[in-house]
């Protein structure tokens, strides 16, 4: 074994110090030049070399020799300026020695120079990595990178429009600088709210830590684009809720799973702390109720969107005593939908429902502080106009499925609680669909290329209620999934225009960059993607309670939004108020909260007819074929 000399130590010691950067090199620089401005002031002092010459004339005093003070200073001087040389005067042998201090200056600030330049680029680049401490307080993290994260930093923008400093906080296995490239291009300007990216694993700690998660008002977990994204989404949760260094306050986390199996397994690991987002589930649900109803996309995406009028929830103290049917007709400017009663939420609760003092109404409005009772009491409300309930009995339904994948089941079960009896739903597909057993409907499996002319002509589709059309998301790549989809979808509006005959249509589209070049300007022609997933993250994550509100709302047990024939609740032809037909749905147990005008229909500038949240005492005049916008169970 070699034997271990003090010169090996003192190597050992000298690399150790020096590894340690920047700052080691510079403290070794300084003591370098303190030891060689030191040295060379000594030389100077005791060779004397510095002292003036004697005077020639005997009667002019000598000039005294500078001491020890005078000569350091002067070298230090000349090692930091090698112009300070220039005015030197002196023996040759004095003027030498101030050549070596200043020679050994230069090398001393060259190397210096060097090293501040390394260290300052290190640190530039550390920078761009994305590696520093996140010091906000009270800000939105968003957890992971997908497509997705455009429209959720987009919608949390503008619900922040009226907050004090907002700040969204992106952590993810991206490049920083990459990631806010891609931010800016997408979303130009953000308003008030700061976007901060950090480079980093989600399910490290001491990457979770940069980005402090223990100060966030709301956690959004993103599943990124990998063959298993719920293991990384239930793994993020877990170094959330598990850290050891967790803040004793429930966290508010918001996370999408993708496949059913594993919702149970996030529900253990978020507990109370997590509200969980089934993306396939919910899709499902948006597929069967938009695709039935012409106009209901229209209502989802105004309540899911922060552009227009949202769900909030407000205690209105005026309203402690006092049944909720009396809440409906309390705000001329704010639609109430429901309560929220001991951190329960109801929809469409019975009239006769007493609020009580901390209850809060389930309203929608433009915002928060909008939700304000009229206080008024001369309602003007026609009931001479208002019609006699009534219960028409649904008709049976044609339905064509186009394409498939495994949300295709859940979609022909969806359609079974809502569908008439004897109704029929065709399905054309390439391969193998397996086809729950359904009550209310009777399925026909066909064989066949969706992309192909003939097979669409042969279908006879304006005969069909209602087209869906899905991707082939488990057999393809969601590219070429969404080719098909697309060519479908030319295919099937060519044969709208050609045959002169509106149906509505509801497709499926994999990548949110695909559906952009998918939309129309037609109101039943809805595009089903993950931007309405995230749309619903966003919405969470301002407020933990609107997922039992959604919930509900795409449930077919309980209560769902329906576009009703507006001659089932007041008479046609003759200006009323909205109060009106509040009122007219009111008695029917059932919540209005809007219209759909049938002139408007293809004015996309007017919403396509749909107006979510009208005020109340303004008149309109409806005719046949207009719809009341009721929240109701069925």
């Amino acid at each position: 074994m070699k034997k271990i000399t003090f010169a090996d130590r003192l190597r050992y010691w000298f690399d150790n110090t020096m590894s340690k950067g920047p700052i080691a090199l510079i403290a070794w620089l300084g003591i370098l030049s303190l030891v060689f401005i030191l040295v060379m002031t000594l030389v100077i002092t005791l060779t004397g070399i510095a002292n003036p010459p004697a005077p020639e004339n005997p009667d002019v005093p000598a000039e005294p020799a500078p001491d020890l003070f005078e000569i350091a200073w002067r070298s230090l001087m000349r090692t930091l300026d090698a112009g300070t040389m220039g005015g030197d005067a002196g023996s040759p042998a004095y003027l030498l020695a101030m050549l070596i201090v200043t020679l050994g200056g230069v090398f001393i600030i060259s190397i210096l120079i060097g090293v501040l330049t390394s260290g300052i680029e290190a640190k530039l680049e550390d920078l761009r990595k994305g590696r520093s401490f996140v010091v906000e307080q009270n800000h939105t993290l968003i957890l992971g990178w997908s497509p997705q994260v455009f429209t959720i930093i987009s919608e949390l923008c503008q619900a922040n429009a009226n907050q004090k400093n907002p700040r969204i906080v992106i952590l993810a296995d991206q490049d920083k600088v990459e990631m806010e490239d891609a931010i800016r291009a997408q979303i130009p300007t953000t308003g008030k709210t700061r976007i901060v990216c950090r480079t980093g694993s989600p399910l490290d700690l001491a990457d979770l830590a940069i980005v402090n998660p223990h100060a966030a008002r709301a956690i959004i977990i993103v599943a990124p684009a990998v063959d298993d994204p719920d293991t990384h989404v239930i793994k993020t949760m877990l170094a959330i809720t598990n850290n050891p260094k967790r803040k004793k306050a429930k966290y508010h986390i918001v996370a999408e799973i993708r496949d059913p199996k594993n919702v149970a397994v996030a529900k253990m690991v978020g507990r109370d702390e997590a509200e969980i987002v089934l993306v396939g589930d919910l899709i499902s649900r948006i597929t069967v109720q938009t695709c039935r109803q012409s106009g209901l996309s229209i209502v989802y995406t105004e309540l899911l969107n922060f552009g227009g009028d949202e769900i909030y929830f407000k205690e209105e103290a005026s309203l402690a005593g006092k049944q909720f049917g009396s809440a409906l007709l309390a705000f001329d400017d704010s639609a109430v939908i429901g309560l929220l009663k001991d951190g329960k939420t109801m929809l469409n609760p019975p009239m006769d429902t007493r609020i009580e003092k901390g209850d809060q109404v389930i309203a929608i409005s433009a915002d928060d502080d909008t939700i304000k009772a009229s206080g008024s009491t001369n309602l003007n409300i026609a009931a001479d106009a208002i019609q006699p309930p009534g219960a028409p009995e649904g008709l049976p339904e044609r339905t064509l499925i186009l394409g498939w994948n495994k949300r295709g089941a859940s979609i022909v079960r969806e359609l079974d609680h809502y569908v008439a009896p004897a109704s029929q739903t065709t399905i054309v597909a390439q391969g193998a669909a397996h086809v729950p057993e359904t009550k209310n409907q009777k399925v026909i499996v066909r064989e066949g290329d969706t992309t192909d002319r003939q097979i669409l002509d042969a279908l006879d589709i304006p005969a069909f209620n209602h087209v869906i059309v899905l991707s082939y998301s488990d057999a393809l790549g969601a590219q070429e999934a969404d080719a098909q989809t697309l060519i479908t979808l030319l295919h099937l509006r060519d044969l709208s225009e050609k045959t002169g005959k509106d149906f509505s249509i509801v497709s499926e589209m994999l990548d949110v960059r695909n559906r952009e070049l998918a939309e129309v300007t037609r109101a039943d022609d809805f595009i089903v993607s993950d931007q309405l997933v995230s749309l619903m993250l966003s919405q969470v994550a301002e407020n933990k309670y609107l997922s039992a509100v959604f919930a509900d709302l795409f449930d077919p047990e309980g209560s769902e939004v329906y576009l009703k024939p507006v001659e089932h609740y007041v008479q046609t032809g003759a200006p009323v108020n909205f109060y009106t037909i509040v009122e007219a749905a009111r008695r029917r147990g059932e919540v209005a909260f809007g219209y759909r005008l049938k002139r408007d229909a293809r004015d996309a500038e007017k919403s396509y007819g749909v107006r979510v949240n009208p005020k109340k005492s303004q008149a309109i005049t409806v005719e046949k074929g207009d719809k009341v916008i009721v929240l109701a169970e069925s």
